[in-house]
């Protein structure tokens, strides 16, 4: 007789865009003028030192409340290389956990990429690859956005793909970009597809910045297209985002996940709770913009904080015997 009782472990799964983390050096293939020592923005060795300890620290912290450990597995947004990457998990905080990172350099004109981050003691990368969206300016030329990553391996004992994204922008307006963002959707559906076609109960999640909330067009034809469950739905309200513009909170960073993450049985991952990891320690002290984001820069003007943007999580449980 078996007297050992059952034993939940909880992994955190994470979403992060990180506010121009560039290093302070010159890359002819990169849009990296504005973060140099010399530019105006003075982006010296002093403070992308501080920029990597503090977002080092922060990833430390998301989802520890439950599990006493960072994250497993943490898609990332807005970063320049390699380099920087490297620097984050040897980060003061990260360093004595076993992190290592899959990234690929696209072609987007700003000249930053997504990468996902994992604890090698929890997460297995099987494979990974990129997918490119094709999208055209207003004369008929390629614009060129950020990729897609997909990255697929063995999350405790289960097999699980992270679609990691950062879509186009709303910088030209949101309704004269919408149509930027359906694509990168479509395109999400079509990797999403290619998965079930050859392994037709796998377990997804899509993480990402998607520049559109909840229900806006874009996410609502993902979540439905695909039969994917948004936890993030809820978290969204007057005083409450992971960004905010003129005083308008979004919730522009999402975790979505295939609908088999409700199954109960042991052994298998299942979805336990979802949130903003929004602490008063990352958010700005006092005056008009209390509570908001606290930014590494406001326009060119450093503030020396962490991003423009607080992290999202998903915590999944899994029960052994």
């Amino acid at each position: 007789m078996n007297s050992q009782k059952p034993k939940t472990i909880t992994h955190t799964i994470a979403f992060y865009n990180l506010e121009n983390l560039f290093d302070i050096y010159n890359d002819a293939t990169k849009y990296d003028d504005d973060f140099l020592p010399r530019s105006e923005r003075r982006w010296t060795k002093k403070r992308y030192d501080r920029k990597i300890y503090k977002l080092g620290q922060v990833i430390s912290k998301i989802g520890f409340e439950n599990t006493q450990k960072p994250p497993s597995i943490v898609g990332l947004a807005e970063v320049e290389n390699k380099n920087v990457l490297r620097d984050l998990i040897e980060s003061e905080d990260l360093e004595s956990f076993s992190y290592d990172f899959v990234h690929y350099d696209s072609q987007d004109e700003r000249g930053i990429d997504v990468a996902l981050i994992y604890d090698k003691s929890a997460f297995k990368v099987l494979n990974s690859k990129t997918y490119s969206v094709y999208l055209e300016d207003d004369i008929g030329d390629q614009d060129y956005t950020r990729d897609i990553l997909l990255v697929s391996g063995i999350l405790h004992s289960e097999k699980v793909h992270c679609i990691v994204n950062h879509w186009p922008s709303r910088r030209e307006g949101e309704k004269e970009s919408n149509h930027k963002r359906l694509k990168a959707a479509q395109k999400v559906i079509e990797i999403i597809d290619e998965i079930k076609s050859v392994e037709s109960d796998a377990k997804i999640l899509v993480m990402g910045d998607f520049n559109d909330n909840p229900g806006n067009d874009s996410i609502k034809f993902l979540t439905q297209q695909a039969s994917l469950y948004n936890p993030m739905e809820t978290l969204l309200s007057y005083n409450r985002g992971t960004l905010n513009h003129n005083f308008k909170w979004n919730l522009f960073d999402q975790i979505l996940f295939s609908t088999n993450f409700f199954e109960t049985e042991k052994n298998a991952l299942r979805f336990d709770e979802a949130d903003i990891f929004d602490e008063k320690f990352l958010t700005q002290y006092k005056g008009k913009f209390k509570g908001q984001p606290f930014r590494t820069f406001v326009g060119r003007k450093y503030k020396g904080g962490y991003s423009d943007h607080f992290p999202v999580y998903v915590q999944l449980n899994i029960t052994e015997l």
